[in-house]
This record gives C-alpha cells, sequence and structure tokens, in this order.
C-alpha cells in the first residue's frame, strides 16, 4: 500500500522537478504547487471489496496525479472503473452490477455484493461517498454520502464531477451515435446534474409509449400524456446538450498548445429547433409530430424523432476536416483537447474541478503530445489518475506524482 503524500511534500517535490522529463519548471510549479487552503478535489482514501480482481484493495493517497502501471489484466481498469462508479450511471464500462462481483476460478461469483468507498478532498471540504451492489443479489445499487444513504444516484453528480477516457471511446468518431450521444451526455451532466434525471424521464416515457404502439391497446388520452412527457422532457435535454456543446465549442476554440483545436456542433432536428426560439413552442411542435407520427412508430417500434436521435459532430478546425476523416493519433488527441477543455469549464461554472480517469491515454500520443498532457494535467485542480503498462511513457511526471504498481489484484508503492 501506498504511503500517504501530504501536501507539502508534493509541493516540495513537484516544485524541485526542475527539467524533469522535458517539463520545464515553471511548467511543473504551475501546476503543482499547493497550500493548506487548496481548491484541488482528490482521492484520499480508496477501499474496494470484491470488486472485479480485487478480494480487498487499500489506498492511502496526496491529491496529486495517480499513476497507475501493471500488466495487461493486472487490474488498472478495474481500480479506474470503481472510481467512475461515483458518478451517477454504469461506470466507464457500462457494466451490469452483477458483472462486477469477484469470482473464483471458475467464473462463479462469490456470492457477496461488492462495495467501494473513497474519502475526497474537495473545495467545499472532506467527502466521504459510498457505493455497492445490494448483497441480497438484486440488480439495485446503493450510495451513501457522508455515511446516510442517498435517495438516488443523482446526488452524485450534485456532490463531485469525473470525466473519464478509455480505449473503447478511440473509435466513437467512427461508429454509430449512441456512443457520442453518451459522451455529450457525460459532458453535460458534469455541468447539469440535474441532466441525467432528464434523459432518464424521457427514455421512460418513449419506452412506455413504444410498448402502448406495439399493444395497439393505449386509448389516445393516454398517448397524449406520455407525449407530453416526451416533449417536455426532450426539449429540456436537447438545450442541455446545445448549451453544452456552444460552451464547450467555445472553449475548444480558444484553447493554445499543441492539441488540436475541436469544433463540436449537434445534428438534431429538435436541437435545431430551439436556435432563436422559445422552448415552449418547441414543445409544442415536438408533441404535435408524436401525435401525427403513431401509427409510423408502431410499424418502428419506437419514435422517428426526438433527441434520442441527435449525434454529436466533431471537426478538426485547423485541417478543417470531420474527425471521422483525421488519423487515429489526430483523433486520440482531439478526445484529449475535449476532456481538457470540459475540465476548465466545469471548474469555471461549478467552481470545482473533475476528477480525471484516464485509461491508457498514452496510447497514440506522440512524446511531444503526451509532455503537453502531462503540462496541461499539472495545472488542473483535480486529481488525474493515468493508467498505462509501461510505467516510463510517465516519467515525466514522476517527481510530482503518486506511482502505484499493479500486480494480479495487489497494489505496492512503485519507488522506483
Amino acid at each position: 500500500m501506498m504511503k500517504m503524500l501530504a501536501e507539502a511534500q508534493y509541493s516540495a517535490r513537484a516544485a524541485g522537478a526542475s527539467g524533469a522529463g522535458g517539463l520545464s519548471e515553471a511548467e511543473l510549479h504551475a501546476g503543482a504547487t499547493l497550500s493548506a487552503a487548496s481548491r484541488r478535489v482528490g482521492v484520499r482514501r480508496l477501499v474496494l471489496t470484491d470488486f472485479r480482481n480485487y478480494c480487498e484493495a487499500r489506498l492511502a493517497l496526496g491529491t496529486a496525479p495517480v499513476v497507475l502501471s501493471g500488466a495487461n489484466g493486472a487490474g488498472k481498469t478495474n481500480l479506474l472503473e470503481a472510481l467512475s462508479l461515483f458518478a451517477p450511471g454504469r461506470g466507464l464500462r457500462r457494466a451490469r452490477l452483477s458483472d462486477l462481483d469477484r469470482r473464483r476460478a471458475d467464473g462463479a461469483a462469490m456470492g457477496r455484493g461488492w462495495a467501494v468507498a473513497a474519502t475526497f478532498d474537495t473545495p467545499r471540504g472532506t467527502l466521504r461517498l459510498g457505493t455497492g451492489r445490494d448483497p441480497g443479489g438484486s440488480e439495485r445499487r446503493q450510495v451513501r454520502i457522508d455515511g446516510e444513504p442517498a435517495k438516488s444516484q443523482a446526488a452524485l453528480g450534485e456532490r463531485l464531477g469525473i470525466l473519464w477516457l478509455t480505449p473503447v471511446m478511440d473509435r466513437i468518431f467512427l461508429e454509430g451515435p449512441g456512443g457520442r450521444r453518451r459522451f455529450l451526455d457525460r459532458l453535460v451532466l458534469g455541468l447539469d446534474p440535474a441532466h441525467g434525471g432528464r434523459v432518464a424521464a424521457y427514455e421512460e416515457a418513449m419506452r412506455e409509449r413504444s410498448r402502448l404502439l406495439r399493444d395497439g391497446s393505449a386509448d389516445a388520452a393516454w398517448l397524449a400524456a406520455l407525449e407530453e412527457v416526451m416533449a417536455k422532457e426532450g426539449v429540456a435535454v436537447a438545450a442541455g446538450r446545445r448549451e453544452t456543446a456552444d460552451r464547450l465549442d467555445r472553449t475548444c476554440a480558444a484553447a493554445q498548445g499543441p492539441f488540436p483545436r475541436a469544433r463540436l456542433s449537434l445534428l438534431g432536428a429538435i436541437e435545431e429547433g430551439l436556435a432563436g426560439r422559445p422552448a415552449l413552442a418547441v414543445e409544442e411542435e415536438f408533441a404535435a409530430a408524436l401525435r401525427q407520427s403513431r401509427a409510423a412508430d408502431a410499424a418502428l417500434g419506437g419514435a422517428t424523432i426526438g433527441p434520442h436521435r441527435t449525434d454529436l459532430a466533431v471537426a478538426y478546425a485547423e485541417k478543417g476536416i470531420a474527425a471521422a476523416n483525421a488519423s487515429t493519433g489526430e483523433q486520440k488527441a482531439l478526445l484529449v483537447a475535449i476532456l481538457l477543455a470540459q475540465a476548465r469549464l466545469q471548474r469555471e461554472i461549478r467552481g470545482e474541478a473533475p476528477l480525471l480517469l484516464l485509461d491508457e491515454v498514452a496510447a497514440h500520443l506522440d512524446e511531444s503530445r503526451r509532455e503537453a498532457l502531462f503540462a496541461a494535467l499539472l495545472g488542473l485542480e483535480g486529481q488525474v489518475w493515468l493508467s498505462g503498462t509501461d510505467a516510463g511513457l510517465f516519467a515525466p511526471l514522476r517527481p510530482a506524482a503518486q506511482f502505484v504498481a499493479v500486480r494480479d489484484g495487489t497494489l505496492a508503492g512503485d519507488c522506483l
């Protein structure tokens, strides 16, 4: 287990790292100098029980960046996934709760629900979070905040911001719009924790409407009531996405440095309808369109229009090309640029930086962009967790970061 790193130790080590790994003293000092009145967000203590390949794991940390290194399958991503469950939703792998249970060698579950607990430093003081699967065997997730049961997962988003980037997301610009919508909604959630509830309400009403249309037994009044819910919640979802995309596009456009500037826009009838028009008028038009499309939607088994069909369009500004037409390395760099811009935007709007989880982030980035990324991460006020099989790729961070070696579900401080 890693020893505790005091903020004063972190500051001294970072400030004394002149020129380490190609980063200047000024770059390191700008992001790493801390004080007792720090506004940093970070994990101080992390405990995993029966989670994935961990029987029990404990980490005591400072709020400096954390680098997880180890072989494939050792459990690096599992640690990041555990942290991602302190955000509303299903975590960075979108796994079923039962799939997170620790399993025996024969693949059978241990029979006990998993649990994850952490203590965070935040600008508002110490925050204690806990979550886990109902030990009774259901797919129900329990959440505790400062020792008290939370009414819903949404409360997590109100207390802490978390962003992540995983290798699976490297293909986000090449695959269907569903992954881009989920990515966009995660960004909106970082600025407006209530967004997730609106998405859930819209999708629930849409599913119920689809079921009734399929069965052919619903009366017009009940369908109209569901369509009103879809219109109200759907327009609110679209408005939140539109506002976030616009803000993020401006933040990306103003960014400086070696990362490409990403330009963001939305492709969707509801979002386009909100351009310069009152939300109430768009709601009424949406509800009317749903009424008119009942026959077609019954045959389709869904809804032909709505924010569930929205797509996020991303372009590489300097080259004037769609992200899908950029190289693999450029696409990775665009994703990193968006995530960095989102972290700055969340800090500006919420007054608090998010926690960043970057799984295998060094892959597909050349040396200059890796060093630029490390310098940018040190300048953030939120703790960053990075993982990789080769600890050497993170050498420029070594004076300022906490290194943890991960080996087959066990953890050890890496003092090399």
